[in-house]
């Protein structure tokens, strides 16, 4: 009976049954196998109220969308141009940067692919950079900015961890700062890439102007205060996270609809649609899947797969190799919050097993699936940026394999040297 609801839950998911759905069927069916009143998973979406941390989600997502619609994207590829245009790759650079805060601030890599490539990769094929080198680092930078604050999957995970009850304690605060120096990590090693590339091609770049830069600034003068806000605040010990997303919230709506007046208030039922779909989906899913997280503690089942795999496994190394492995596939394969909110309940008791600190976890974690996004052959903004560029997937493909490379290395860094992720944490 058992094989034959699994492989109905496998045709159904073929056949595109909505995600939440299908764990929801998970839950319940373990939930009522285990003998438990099926009100249990119900009571989980009340128990999402008790979670303040989760109110910076709908917050911050409000924000990032009601950026996307005005004319911040721009302001921020005009700032970063004047800052580093005139250097060898500089408007690579330009927009290795620009995609990092974007998506920091969206926390959908497929809307930066969306939003800045209309802007970015005509700027580049301009600028007399290959059309190959152009795609791929358009195609790779969208997912760069999950690693900085106020990015959703950082607030997400601390979420589902703390619902765990791990040691450490993982705060949103905490994820934020652990997120900065691998972050950065990533920006300056494609960076140096994009200078060494840019010496070898016939790529052009602009004389420094200080006029430029004072310009660009006055213009991107009501921009700037935000990472001052969101940063400066939540480290400074100011605000907590959910604070921090309210005053953003409310700064970006004073700015984009009463101050530069770029959104039309007619818009904005629609961009609060929009934004709310997002975080109703999120919503959705993290009450059925911690549902089937109480159903999976109960059975005990993280504790047989540690007991099974460290049968397998000895060494902490090898482990974190096979969990780069396995991070990486389901990063292809799930997108960046259902993978957060189904595997990490699984994984992260079995990764304290082999004394890996949750946060350097969440990092490696998300670090991986960043990296999974463009993964061939399923990652996902690998499709997309195909359909946003009219190019073959594999042309996609084969123009990601350089920026591959180089973040799976960071990857592989962050991984294996912890305190990178925590020197600004422990």
């Amino acid at each position: 009976m058992i094989w034959l609801l699994a492989l109905l839950l496998l045709a159904l998911a073929l056949a595109g049954a909505p995600f939440f759905a299908l764990i929801a069927a998970v839950a319940m069916l373990g939930l009522h196998a285990a003998d438990y009143d099926l009100t249990v998973a119900a009571s989980e979406f009340y128990r999402l109220t008790e979670m303040p941390e989760l109110v910076a989600i709908p917050l911050f997502t409000v924000a990032g969308y009601l950026l996307g619609e005005s004319g911040a994207p721009k302001r921020l590829v005009r700032l970063t141009d004047a800052l580093f245009g005139w250097m060898p790759g500089g408007l690579a650079i330009v927009a290795i940067v620009t995609c990092a805060l974007f998506t920091a601030f969206t926390g959908a890599t497929g809307v930066t692919i969306v939003a800045l490539g209309a802007v970015l990769f005509p700027a580049l094929i301009h600028g007399r950079y290959p059309e190959k080198f152009s795609l791929g680092l358009v195609t790779t930078s969208g997912s760069l900015g999950m690693l900085f604050a106020p990015s959703l999957p950082l607030i997400l995970y601390a979420v589902v961890a703390q619902r765990l009850d791990v040691t450490p304690r993982v705060g949103v605060d905490e994820l934020f700062r652990a997120g900065i120096l691998p972050g950065l990590m990533m920006v300056v090693l494609l960076s140096v890439f994009a200078v060494f590339f840019a010496r070898r091609a016939p790529a052009e770049h602009v004389p420094f102007s200080w006029g430029e830069v004072r310009a660009a600034l006055w213009d991107a003068r009501f921009e700037l205060p935000l990472p001052i806000v969101v940063l400066g605040g939540i480290y400074g010990g100011f605000v907590a996270a959910s604070e921090a997303a309210a005053v953003t919230a409310a700064y970006v709506a004073l700015v984009t609809l009463g101050v530069r007046r770029e959104i039309d208030w007619g818009d904005v039922p629609r961009v609060m649609r929009e934004a709310m779909l997002l975080v109703g989906a999120i919503l959705i899913i993290l009450g059925v899947a911690l549902a089937l997280t109480n159903w999976l503690i109960d059975q005990e089942i993280p504790a047989k797969l540690f007991q099974f795999i460290r049968s397998h496994i000895d060494s902490k190394l090898a482990f974190l190799l096979v969990l780069n492995v396995f991070l990486l596939v389901f990063g292809m394969l799930l997108e960046g919050f259902p993978a957060i909110i189904i595997l990490v309940p699984i994984v992260l008791p079995i990764a304290q097993g082999y004394g890996i600190d949750p946060v350097h976890f969440g990092i490696l974690f998300l670090a991986n699936l960043q990296l999974g996004y463009f993964t061939p052959p399923l990652g996902m903004n690998l499709f997309i940026a195909s359909y946003r560029f009219g190019k073959p997937v594999l042309e996609v493909m084969r123009a990601c394999w350089p920026f591959f490379v180089i973040q799976a290395i960071c990857v592989l860094v962050i991984t294996y040297w912890p305190e990178l992720s925590l020197a600004l944490v422990r």
